[in-house]
């Protein structure tokens, strides 16, 4: 067997380049962040979950460094930022995967609610990008990856919050793809159809959150059917598709949705 050509490997790999990846401490964050590592970056691990970075982090091993941070407090997000050009001196991919989701009918869901789950999963993102911007923008390249979501273009009742701040995200990604255009910057967005992580389950665990394995295996087997490849997602199949975006292998991408979903849509 041949081995991978030089020129794809360069394409491909991250060699050099420093990450920051949020919601690091589980699911699709976790997967991103270790995929990011194996193509050679230095990754920043951002979450809330000190307990899951520090499990991120060893998997990973010395290519990551650990900064627990709040999205949903605009301060920490700039210093997440100021911290990884603090200890590399530079950022060259910026990949905002943290979200919560509030599972409740439109007219069950309160102000709380509301403002909770926005704080993090859109006004996260809108400052990740935008303090991932100021970064980059003096080295006239690097690349976001915003991570969104199925629901943001069809969402089952219940997820009326999640998916308008999803849908946001999808708008928050092509407005920045033309103002940050001119520094190099690209960006772009992944929108997973469902996958098999903690924030996925949800809908499969009782109230003191244990998963229910008969509802489990249900559900696996019904988002299986529904796709024309008989399968369901991993958190590494939508990693993998970050890999690309955040490569030089997508130079001439940027404003994308990319969607990662075994076929169960295709808009």
């Amino acid at each position: 067997m041949s081995a991978l050509d030089p020129r794809l490997a360069r394409e491909f790999g991250l060699a050099g380049r420093v990450a920051v990846v949020t919601g690091a401490a589980s699911g699709i964050g976790r997967a991103c962040a270790v995929v990011l590592a194996e193509a050679g970056a230095q990754v920043v691990l951002a979450d809330i979950d000190r307990a899951g970075l520090a499990e991120t982090a060893a998997l990973i091993g010395a290519a990551a460094t650990v900064q627990p941070t709040d999205m949903a407090r605009r301060d920490e997000i700039a210093a997440l930022a100021a911290g990884a050009l603090g200890v590399h001196g530079r950022l060259d991919i910026w990949v905002n995967c943290a979200a919560i989701l509030v599972r409740k009918p439109i007219v069950e869901a309160g102000e709380a609610d509301i403002d909770r789950v926005i704080a993090v999963n859109l006004k996260g993102v809108y400052a990740g990008c935008a303090e991932a911007a100021k970064a980059m923008r003096a080295t006239g390249a690097g690349a976001i990856v915003n991570i969104s979501s199925a629901g943001g273009e069809s969402s089952p009742p219940g997820l009326s919050i999640y998916a308008m701040t999803k849908a946001g995200v999808n708008a928050i990604t092509r407005s920045a793809a033309r103002e940050f255009g001119a520094w190099g910057i690209r960006v772009n967005g992944v929108a997973p159809g469902w996958v098999d992580t903690p924030l996925g389950t949800g809908g499969f665990r009782d109230a003191s959150g244990a998963l229910d394995p008969t509802s489990y295996a249900a559900g696996l087997k019904a988002r299986a059917a529904a796709s024309p490849l008989g399968i369901t997602g991993e958190p590494r199949d939508i990693a993998l598709a970050v890999l690309y975006l955040a490569s030089d292998a997508a130079r001439f991408v940027t404003g994308q949705l990319l969607r990662p979903n075994g076929g169960i849509a295709m808009p």
